[in-house]
């Protein structure tokens, strides 16, 4: 008999690209009632332009999983390095229309 305690394993597969990462500095979250899109954002100093380096869509049990996840997180590297101060003054021009956007 199976021990109920025992947890399931799941192999992830991690290839080299994806394991290099993508640089981002801004993320635009916009919702529809289904869904939760997350886009990832590279922006340069100086530079009008930007551009969206990488596009999540997660439902929204999965868009408060990951709310949780980041929480859980952020609490623990905090208690390891003090608190993150985030400047309250980001002054972003991001008016794309839809679901006011957050980061």
């Amino acid at each position: 008999m199976a021990d109920p305690k025992q947890q399931k394993q799941i192999n992830i597969e991690l290839s080299d690209e994806i394991a290099e990462g993508i640089y981002s500095n801004l993320a635009i979250i916009t919702h529809s009632h289904s869904e939760f899109i997350v886009d990832f954002v590279k922006m340069m100093p100086g530079s009008p332009k930007a551009k969206v380096k990488s596009r999540i869509i997660l439902t929204p049990q999965h868009a408060k999983r990951l709310y949780r996840a980041l929480l859980d997180n952020i609490t623990k590297f905090e208690r390891l390095h003090g608190e993150i101060i985030v400047p309250e003054a980001d002054n972003l021009p991001l008016n794309f229309g839809g679901p006011k956007a957050q980061a």
